[in-house]
């Protein structure tokens, strides 16, 4: 937690808090106003005619005789000895353009040196004093170790790589016992992802840290004022006094002497650290991550080893920007790669599942996804460690929910979900579910654990060393235990690329199943009017040349096996046409008053004569007078009687009622059989399905007869359901008894 302490003084009165600075409130803290300054140096601050405002106690002390007094003008007589002070401000003070630009210079003075630090601001100018005496010296090769640091930096690597050169020069440069590289995430919490530490001391690096460690008034300081040196941890700060009755507190926000937040000061302490130096890498105007240099004992780094390492990290900060756009070309390149697998995979598969699962790593890859979901109708594919029950609840909440089918969807939480569904996710706490399928409702549902689950330092915190007045969250541990809380049961969101990437894969994927279904519908076409138009004539011959060898007293068997293979082939044959006419729309129906329980006797009779062995039990009422269209409404009948023959148990009778009841006319059809897989149940009224299983028990069927019976009640304005009632499967049709067609 980086802060700073509290309010501007009256002159020669301690600088005391408004209130106690602790955890709960070092969010408010104001640390830009500290009224403090470490002791190092003195700081004076002028207002635009050269009056002075503001000093650090010391100032006197630490500058000698020479120091105007507060309410004084600034004159040559001033700051005797102090040789190109006076030009120093004069050259800030007329550089009306440029605000806090530091303009440095290092002055000796009676066996005193210090580097002087003058900056514009609103109200006038801040001159700092450091002294460079109490200063490590900067190592004597100091220029080439910078220049070969410039220059390892300056070329073409990854993040990471830059980021692991960096820590090493900074330390080289510094000599500080650790240097890490801090880089922050979305919800401004951040991990050590690179270091370079003394031996002796346990590494940080995986270490995770929430976002309260550096609160928003603290992110604002790095952005604005890069560099930070607390030289020595446990010295007491210099209060900073002001002209009675100042009617706001000094701004310090560029200073470089400015002090620090006891609540910072407690947490450095509490982990060992007696000096502590870093300096923002800021992308975009953002604080994009830190490099945080420690060290067990005091330790004041000069000025220009300071200005050097900013230096740095702005050419970090530069390389890195360059690595990440390089990234996200890389990353983009591979996503239209994997558009143009996944297109072709779509057009061409005859398994969807499969095709779209063959690709579950690269999908993943390309959004930063953990697990994946194929689903095809009811059938579906998990991968990633995703349990299938967890994907079958997902499935059928997304089908059920009603989220429109021409967008993506996703979720950063599940919050929102119903209790029993984020159960059986667990850890699976984001998706990003891409849904299409013009015969099917098809999903590809990309999902993200929680944070908790992906980290590399789940359980190796390292340990506390001290719990003072602020309490143990201030290490290490504490830190971590923190960021527990705040990131449970939430997964890193999906951000702009990821979202750019699930559309434009989704757009294909669209574009793809079109495509495919344009060709399909072409084939069936050709199909369609292949079998109604070529095989009608070969057909009546048979039946023809059947009942001839009856007439002539040929073999009747063979006759009857001819007339009932020609029959089948007959209805076959009107299916497909059935099927054309709806794909065409051109399907029509002839609605009037019609004795319903007419047709069903009818029907029931020519079924038991066609499948000999089949027992039907009807309950059909003398007579029921509705309208409809008696051909279809029969066609509707013997699909179903034929199903029930085909699938019910052997020796069971297939059961038939019809009656009416508040003006709705009720079919029902039911056999005794196990109950229909969920997976084929979901598709059970759609033709020509991608997966459709041929039946054992039906070899020679196309698959159309439910679903021509589904359309002929939606043309009556009905329905047409499938449910199990142990131990028979039932088939109930309903439509108005007064009705139009659809």
């Amino acid at each position: 937690m980086s802060s700073s302490a509290l309010t501007t003084v009256p002159p020669a009165e301690p600088a005391q808090p408004a209130e106690p600075v602790t955890l709960d409130n070092c969010e408010r803290e104001p640390i830009h106003i500290p009224g403090q300054t470490q002791p190092h140096g003195a700081l004076l601050a002028f207002d635009l005619n050269g009056t002075l405002t503001y000093c650090s106690a010391n100032a006197q002390t630490l500058l000698g005789p020479g120091v105007p007094a507060l309410n004084e003008r600034l004159d040559s007589h001033h700051f005797p000895g102090y040789a190109g002070f006076h030009e120093l401000l004069s050259q800030v003070r007329n550089a009306a353009d440029v605000q806090f630009i530091p303009h440095a210079l290092t002055i000796q003075r009676q066996g005193h040196s210090f580097d002087v630090i003058a900056q514009r601001t609103g109200q006038g100018l801040i001159c700092e004093f450091e002294q460079t005496l109490a200063a490590a010296p900067a190592p004597d090769n100091f220029s080439f170790m910078l220049h070969r640091a410039i220059a390892r930096l300056k070329q073409p690597r990854t993040a990471q790589e830059l980021l692991a050169i960096a820590v090493e020069e900074v330390r080289r440069m510094t000599g500080f016992d650790r240097v890490m590289a801090y880089r922050f995430r979305h919800d401004d919490s951040g991990d050590v992802v690179a270091e370079s530490a003394d031996p002796a001391l346990k590494p940080y690096i995986g270490m995770r840290y929430p976002a309260s460690d550096i609160p928003a008034q603290a992110r604002r300081l790095y952005v604005i004022n890069t560099l930070r040196l607390i030289a020595d941890v446990r010295a007491r700060p210099v209060p900073v006094v002001g002209l009675p009755g100042a009617s706001e507190p000094l701004d310090m926000s560029y200073c470089v002497l400015r002090s620090v937040s006891p609540v910072h000061i407690e947490y450095l302490s509490n982990i060992g650290v007696g000096a502590s130096m870093s300096v923002s890498i800021v992308i975009g105007n953002k604080l994009w991550g830190m490099l945080a240099c420690h060290h067990r004992q005091p330790r004041h780094v000069p000025y220009n080893v300071r200005l050097a390492c900013d230096v740095l990290a702005q050419i970090l900060a530069s390389g890195i920007q360059g690595a990440l756009a390089k990234a996200h070309a890389v990353r983009t390149d591979a996503a239209a790669t994997l558009r143009s697998r996944l297109v072709e995979q779509v057009l061409h598969a005859e398994d969807l599942i499969l095709a779209l699962s063959a690709e579950a790593a690269a999908l993943c890859e390309s959004v930063g996804a953990h697990g994946v979901v194929v689903a095809d109708g009811a059938r579906l594919q998990v991968h990633g460690g995703v349990p299938l029950s967890a994907g079958a609840a997902l499935l059928q909440w997304l089908n059920g929910s009603g989220l429109p089918s021409d967008r993506i969807h996703h979720l950063d939480t599940l919050e929102t979900l119903p209790p029993a569904l984020r159960t059986q996710l667990g850890v699976w706490c984001s998706l990003l579910a891409l849904p299409f399928g013009a015969e099917t409702s098809c999903w590809v549902v990309l999902l993200r654990k929680e944070q908790l689950e992906t980290i590399s330092w789940g359980g190796k915190p390292e340990k506390e060393l001290v719990t003072g007045p602020f309490g143990p969250r201030l290490t290490p541990r504490g830190s971590f235990d923190l960021w527990r809380e705040t990131v449970g049961g939430k997964a890193v969101p999906w951000d702009a690329i990821d979202l750019e990437s699930a559309q434009k894969l989704f757009d294909e994927l669209h574009r793809a199943d079109a495509a495919h279904m344009a060709g399909v519908s072409r084939a069936r076409s050709h199909l369609m009017a292949m079998l109604g138009h070529d095989l009608r004539d070969p057909l009546q011959g048979i039946t023809y040349a059947a009942a001839l060898l009856k007439k002539t007293g040929g073999d009747s068997k063979v006759s009857q096996f001819l007339q009932n293979s020609s029959r089948r082939m007959q209805r076959l044959v009107d299916q497909v046409m059935d099927m054309s006419q709806l794909q065409s729309g051109s399907m029509s129906f002839n609605i009037r008053p019609v004795d319903l329980a007419e047709v069903f006797k009818q029907m029931v009779q020519e079924s038991q004569a066609a499948h000999p062995g089949l027992a039907i039990a009807a309950t059909v009422p003398l007579h029921l007078v509705a309208d409809a269209d008696a051909d279809r409404i029969a066609q509707v009948l013997s699909n179903l009687l034929s199903n029930a023959s085909h699938h019910g148990a052997p020796g069971e009778p297939v059961r038939v009622d019809l009656f009416e009841a508040n003006d709705q006319v009720t079919l029902q059809v039911s056999n005794t059989a196990g109950p229909i897989a969920p997976m084929q149940a979901a598709s059970l009224f759609q033709p020509f399905k991608r997966t459709a299983v041929r039946s054992g028990t039906n070899r020679n069927g196309l698959g159309l007869g439910l679903y021509i019976a589904h359309q002929v009640m939606a043309g009556h304005g009905g329905q047409l359901t499938y449910r199990y009632a142990e131990p028979c499967v039932v088939f109930t049709a309903t439509f108005p008894a007064r009705c139009a067609p659809a």
